[in-house]
């Protein structure tokens, strides 16, 4: 048995659709099929109940989607235990968390939140938005922090998940200033097309620059120079002086204080997303529980 066909399980179990589920592992939908064949047969039960629709478990997939998550936890303390490395401290919660959010956010609000609460053993798994939110609904973390938008969501609607309002994140244009002024304003001329640091395809900003550009005051001319999946790629190659960059507020802050980085364009080139914070409940640990009824007397719930 692979353990990766847990995972396939346990995405299945939250998506109920075999495509979804599919698209989310990056397999084609036959080859997901033969992974959940294949963890039954190694099983010798049906975890799925193939004469309804839409999907839904078994009484052995239900069984098994209760004891997989701790299953799989454990799992992955033995294996760091065997790379010879110190187990995680008892208590220590795991956080999900996209790279933007990890290297600009995060920090101040674990610095409020100590603060109040008190000091947190954390560890932190930094990654793009979607693998966060698999890694998540898969069980490999305590909580997740992710950004929301309403044309590109992020959905757990499931009774197990609790979810937070942090508060919002503005991604907004940002060029080098020139005599304080941007050397690279929006809109551009179509004659002389400005030089645009564009997100990978891939990545969450990239979906959330796209409704800005197509959604803009007026249209952008811009030459695409550069891409990445990263915000705080995009930020070195503005500073750089190589191009304009929609960039996350929270991640320029000290740049724009000092004055190396100014807006490139107004509010209408602005697009904002809310932070959240969601719980797996289904850990049942305490330190978890404990820390989320000090968060939910402080923050609205989503």
């Amino acid at each position: 048995m692979e353990t990766r066909w847990l995972e396939d399980f346990l995405v299945l179990a939250d998506t109920g659709s075999f495509t979804r589920s599919a698209e989310l592992r990056h397999l084609t939908q036959p080859a997901f099929s033969r992974r959940i064949r294949a963890l039954e047969s190694w099983l010798g039960a049906d975890l799925i109940d193939r004469t309804t629709y839409p999907t839904k478990l078994t009484a052995a997939g239900k069984l098994l989607r209760e004891q997989a998550v701790p299953l799989l936890a454990q799992l992955n303390t033995a294996r760091t235990t065997l790379r010879g490395l110190q187990p995680l401290p008892q208590g220590t919660l795991e956080f999900a968390v996209p790279h933007t959010l990890s290297f600009s956010y995060f920090p101040k609000w674990l610095t409020g939140v100590e603060a109040g609460f008190g000091q947190l053993s954390c560890r932190l798994q930094a990654s793009n938005v979607h693998d966060a939110v698999l890694s998540f609904v898969e069980g490999g973390s305590d909580l997740l922090m992710c950004y929301h938008h309403p044309k590109q969501p992020v959905e757990l609607q499931d009774a197990r998940y609790g979810g937070l309002r942090l508060g919002v994140e503005r991604l907004r244009p940002y060029s080098i200033a020139a005599g304080g002024e941007p050397a690279y304003p929006l809109p551009g001329r179509a004659e002389a097309p400005l030089p645009f640091l564009g997100y990978a395809s891939n990545a969450y900003f990239r979906l959330m620059s796209d409704l800005l550009l197509v959604g803009g005051p007026e249209p952008a001319h811009l030459s695409l120079r550069y891409e990445t999946d990263m915000a705080e790629g995009l930020k070195q190659m503005t500073l750089a002086g190589h191009g304009l960059a929609f960039l996350p507020e929270s991640s320029v802050a000290a740049e724009r204080a000092s004055g190396l980085l100014t807006e490139a364009g107004g509010e209408a080139w602005s697009v904002e997303m809310e932070v959240r914070l969601y719980c797996d409940h289904r850990r049942g640990r305490a330190a978890l529980e404990d820390l989320w009824e000090y968060l939910a007397a402080r923050y609205p719930a989503v």
